[in-house]
């Protein structure tokens, strides 16, 4: 980079060079395009540390010096980077990383409020298109606030705070993945399953083991994913009779998980009587029934389906079982755009890129940032636009930009 460049000449070069057009990367800073344009050209200077720091994570720079230039008071600082950009990651990264060890100077917190607004938050990431941005602005928030009562409350209510702890730090865990570092991701999942443990509540701590599960499966490990989702199913269920509803829902999301598990290790018998298993558990729930947090329920059942079938590479099956479903009946976006980002994947398997088009375009207008922020689908955006036939190659390319696939050249 030539030492004589300006921030936003420097902006501009490695906007190019990665093939990110301006809109893509105003919009993962939050901002306008005419903003972002200002900042290039020089028009605007650019102070706002947050900013720079959000724009060095949606460009994949660790060192912010390479943005700033090596005169600049803000040049020296470290980035933290996932394997995708998002610029709500150091805020998050700040609240996880550098929590302080002694009692901050704030009023009592009041556990059970505490608790509410981290299901509020639960609800919205579920319900909102663009979750990880809103949810993701709360999080340091709720992150202090819960590290601050656990220090500061006793006996009962101590213990409650701890399950809202545990409860942030998943939610941490949810917003985050694929776009933390892997060290956050560790310290999240351990740290919800530490505070669950330490409230001795056996629904958390299978929530936070459901949580460690889904970091060990994504970071190549499914032989311990499964046997920490066994040990939590198996802590759990003595508790079930007479236990809340919720409690047998994270017992079927378990099962779920496991089901998942096998099925991406090709082991079909397993993957069929773990999902049996969450299908027993969903029939002895009301038909309505959905977990706040997992959303488990009768209609995450049928979805599973999909997935286990999708991974066994069945994709007659899997289109098959999605024929059967109706989307509509499950309230979270997120998860209503995973089902058709498994269907076009399923569409894939076949061949059918015209099939796969069509359903990736519905997964984006239902959940932009859930398929833009998860790697199966950006996968399968990532394959149409290279491998689709000329004809295809407008919509392909137009989905690729949409998602935050480089299409230039």
């Amino acid at each position: 980079m030539d030492a004589d460049l300006t921030t936003g000449e420097r902006i501009r070069v490695l906007r190019e060079s990665r093939g990110m057009s301006r809109p893509v990367l105003a919009q993962l800073c939050g901002r306008g395009v005419e903003w972002l344009k200002k900042i290039e050209s020089g028009e605007r200077e650019l102070t706002s540390h947050p900013l720079l720091l959000q724009l060095a994570a949606a460009l994949q720079v660790a060192d912010l010096s390479v943005i700033t230039g090596t005169n600049t008071p803000a040049a020296a600082a470290t980035v933290p980077l996932g394997r995708l950009a998002h610029p709500g990651m150091p805020d998050i990264w700040s609240a996880v990383m550098t929590r302080s060890l002694t009692t901050a100077p704030a009023g009592p917190v009041d556990p059970a409020a505490l608790q509410g607004r981290v299901d509020q938050t639960w609800r919205l990431w579920h319900t909102s298109a663009r979750n990880r941005t809103e949810v993701g602005a709360l999080l340091p928030g709720l992150i202090r606030d819960g590290e601050h009562a656990v220090r500061t409350l006793d006996g009962e209510q101590r213990r409650r705070a701890q399950v809202a702890l545990s409860d942030v730090y998943r939610l941490t865990g949810q917003a985050t993945a694929y776009v933390a570092p892997a060290e956050l991701a560790w310290v999240v999942a351990d740290r919800a399953l530490s505070a669950a443990q330490a409230a001795d509540n056996p629904a958390a701590i299978a929530a936070a083991s459901w949580n460690l599960g889904n970091i060990l499966r994504e970071t190549a490990y499914p032989e311990e994913a499964l046997r920490v989702v066994e040990e939590a199913a198996d802590l759990i269920r003595p508790h079930l009779d007479g236990a809340p509803e919720d409690w047998r829902g994270i017992y079927g999301a378990l099962q779920l998980h496991a089901a998942v598990t096998a099925a991406r290790e090709g082991r079909e018998g397993d993957a069929w009587r773990y999902w049996g298993r969450g299908d027993q558990v969903a029939k002895s729930l009301p038909q309505n029934y959905l977990h706040p947090s997992t959303v488990f329920g009768r209609a995450n059942v049928d979805f599973h389906a999909v997935s286990v079938a999708t991974d066994l590479k069945k994709s007659q099956k899997a289109i098959g079982l999605a024929d059967d479903i109706d989307p509509d009946i499950m309230p979270s976006v997120e998860r209503r755009a995973r089902l058709w980002v498994e269907v076009a994947r399923g569409h894939l398997q076949r061949g059918d890129r015209t099939a796969a088009l069509h359903v990736m375009q519905m997964a984006h207008r239902i959940g932009a940032e859930t398929v833009s922020y998860t790697p199966s689908a950006r996968t399968v955006a990532a394959d149409l636009w290279r491998n689709s036939p000329r004809s295809m190659r407008a919509e392909t390319s137009r989905l690729a930009e949409a998602v935050g696939i480089a299409t230039a050249g």
